[in-house]
């Protein structure tokens, strides 16, 4: 299989359960729920997304011939960090469109663990570590069980109110709920929804994109 990798670079995840772990990022192009395109925005399932998965320009991006070229320059980008601690983020766009089964098993060998941040529209291959689920209003989830859900709010679409929304997610398994406030214009009041939302609902936690706020990757 050839992959096709918007970028890689090596940062601190920034969101979620393991907001401050040291990680290489492999940001895959594409997704099934919007083309990437702003004339497209409007139509799509997601319309919120911030992120540029476009092509194969990015740093360290490119198209990489087989599993074991990919997980190489995977771990090129780890460099002379502690080996002991390794870690790959597989994003996107949707990076279940192309992750599979021989590039985790690569990059395993490597010494790495391996997460995921999903729409959870897609089946998931054997051997991912760590399972990261942000839904979108629209979408039908094929992963119902995950290490982690991080909703990000408010998301067009919804019919129902908040409440329903969370107690829907709340009969699923996961071991983390994380709101997310969005980050558009009205930010501020959304992180101050988020906040009362956590305080009613204590089940879920806020989590913030931490990386934007230090102004790193």
């Amino acid at each position: 299989m050839t992959y096709s990798v918007k970028e890689v670079f090596f940062t601190l995840q920034g969101e979620g359960a393991h907001a401050g772990r040291v990680a290489v990022f492999c940001r895959f192009s594409g997704c099934n729920l919007w083309s990437g395109r702003e004339e497209d925005r409007a139509g799509a399932i997601c319309k919120f997304c911030d992120t540029d998965f476009v092509g194969t320009d990015g740093l360290g991006g490119g198209k990489f011939a087989d599993a074991d070229s990919l997980a190489k320059h995977i771990d090129q980008f780890w460099g002379d960090a502690d080996p002991k601690h390794k870690y790959v983020v597989f994003t996107g766009g949707e990076p279940l469109l192309q992750l599979d089964e021989p590039l985790i098993k690569a990059v395993k060998l490597r010494g790495f663990e391996v997460a995921i941040e999903t729409n959870g529209t897609l089946e998931l291959p054997k051997g991912v570590d760590w399972v990261c689920l942000s839904p979108k209003s629209g979408s039908d989830l094929r992963i119902l069980q995950a290490d982690e859900i991080k909703l990000v709010w408010p998301q067009l679409g919804y019919s129902e109110d908040i409440d329903k929304v969370l107690a829907r997610y709340e009969k699923m398994s996961f071991k983390h709920f994380f709101i997310q406030p969005l980050d558009d214009a009205q930010q501020s009041q959304h992180i101050q929804e988020a906040v009362r939302i956590c305080q009613m609902r204590p089940k879920w936690r806020l989590s913030m994109q931490n990386h934007k706020w230090i102004g790193i990757r």
